[in-house]
């Protein structure tokens, strides 16, 4: 089967492109070979190859940076996947997109669940809404995966970033009022090949919108904490850490208290979850690549 991916360099993308070319004959398309606001040129990528499934890894997640730069940002993640849907559409294949969190405002005081309301706090959540929208109005197969805190061992995210910041500082302030699911890019790509087998064994096509993130949760200053335990056993100093509120760490875009997402549909529907959000910590740092 041949399956296009977009993205090449972010941390989905790099995860999925480890388990999918041992099975599938994959064509990736980055930045540097394709321009996801040429939608001229993405159509005609699309037609030209066409392949049998579409992956949409590619996304605009500067999300405070996305306050100042709206048109890039619904470039990306907003037309871009309309468009996607649209030639997956014609071709009769599934698109798999991959959406966050930030759909919804938090103000929910249990985990969302796919028939809850969004209602985005900032453009990078606008803007991702409206491509679950666009592809939504297509009608074609899509799954639409809604996650959330993704982190790996590459790129910009916050398990790096603690991991560097922990042991350069003696204290370390961390929010300890938002909460939500962890989750490793590598448990996404391996949940994500999962539906690809399911699909292809046609043990179900129940197309849609699915919640797609690491079971339990905790808050980022939790997350900090079993970075820190980590950075301990293996006999490393680190910082003392302590918990903030949101309205101490001031930021250009408003984030969500609440990010939990009830995935049991998923789950329902196709047999497919992910992993506690501390045992998708263990293996991303026991299997450094």
């Amino acid at each position: 089967m041949r399956i296009l991916l977009l993205g090449q360099h972010g941390q989905v993308s790099r995860e999925l492109q480890l388990l999918l070319s041992k099975q599938y004959e994959l064509i990736v398309l980055g930045r540097e070979q394709l321009d996801l606001a040429d939608t001229a040129r993405l159509r005609e990528a699309v037609r030209h190859l066409r392949p049998q499934l579409i992956i949409n890894a590619a996304a605009h997640t500067a999300v405070d940076a996305a306050e100042s730069e709206p048109e890039a940002a619904f470039a990306i993640n907003a037309v871009a996947p309309g468009i996607l849907a649209e030639e997956a559409a014609a071709l009769d294949v599934p698109l798999i997109h991959y959406s966050t969190d930030y759909v919804f405002d938090g103000s929910k005081t249990t985990a969302y669940d796919e028939d809850d309301a969004p209602n985005p706090l900032g453009v990078y959540g606008h803007s991702k809404l409206a491509g679950e929208q666009a592809i939504a109005a297509v009608g074609g197969k899509h799954l639409i995966l809604r996650t959330s805190w993704v982190y790996s061992l590459h790129g910009r995210n916050f398990l790096l970033t603690m991991q560097r910041l922990l042991q350069e500082r003696e204290q370390l302030s961390v929010v300890a009022d938002q909460i939500g699911a962890p989750t490793w890019a590598g448990s996404i790509a391996a949940a994500t090949t999962q539906l690809i087998e399911r699909w292809q064994r046609q043990q179900t096509t129940a197309w849609g919108v699915y919640h797609f993130s690491a079971r339990g949760e905790t808050s980022w200053f939790g997350f900090a904490e079993a970075i820190a335990a980590q950075l301990l056993a293996q006999g490393r100093s680190v910082a003392a850490l302590k918990p903030i509120a949101t309205s101490e760490y001031p930021t250009p875009a408003q984030r969500p208290l609440n990010s939990r997402l009830d995935c049991t549909r998923l789950e329902r529907d196709w047999g497919v979850s992910l992993p506690e959000w501390q045992d998708g910590l263990l293996e991303c740092l026991s299997n450094p690549r």
